[in-house]
């Protein structure tokens, strides 16, 4: 995964947005395109206190409404931390949006006066498709396109 190209790209579309939901929707489409094991890549959005709903996303239909206290989306917002899991049968709680999903990559997303905006999430139907060079990657990605984000 080239990543200094996507980050490129996502810098050149995104600049001077402010609307969290547009940046969410070109981050989806372009992650989802450069990205060769992921399969379902989209946003679930903080919309009340300890709650998550979908947002922008490119493939199947997902979970509409993620609880802070369940799955792994639920963990990443509830935490504040990346969730990586290479076996999503071997994470407790898992809410199996698509019986395909074998690995996760759940990512928080904040703006830069620290409010949590919501969570990038990255399913694969291959076992152990993320690391630590993806979360990495993308959460250094996610800090600059949202710095700003409303």
């Amino acid at each position: 995964m080239d990543y200094d190209a996507l980050s490129q790209t996502l810098d050149a579309l995104c600049h001077d947005e402010t609307d969290s939901v547009a940046l969410m929707a070109t981050v989806a489409c372009e992650l989802h395109t450069a990205h060769p094991l992921s399969d379902w890549t989209g946003f679930y959005r903080v919309v009340a206190p300890e709650l998550l709903k979908i947002g922008p996303y490119q493939g199947g239909h997902g979970c509409l409404v993620i609880p802070f206290n369940r799955g792994v989306c639920g963990a990443a917002a509830r935490t504040g931390q990346p969730q990586i899991v290479p076996d999503v049968e071997l994470f407790p709680g898992h809410i199996a949006c698509a019986s395909s999903t074998r690995s996760e990559l759940v990512l928080p997303v904040w703006n830069g006066a620290g409010r949590l905006l919501g969570v990038l999430d990255l399913d694969s139907d291959t076992e152990a498709a993320f690391d630590q060079t993806d979360a990495d990657a993308l959460t250094a990605i996610m800090a600059r396109i949202f710095r700003d984000a409303e």
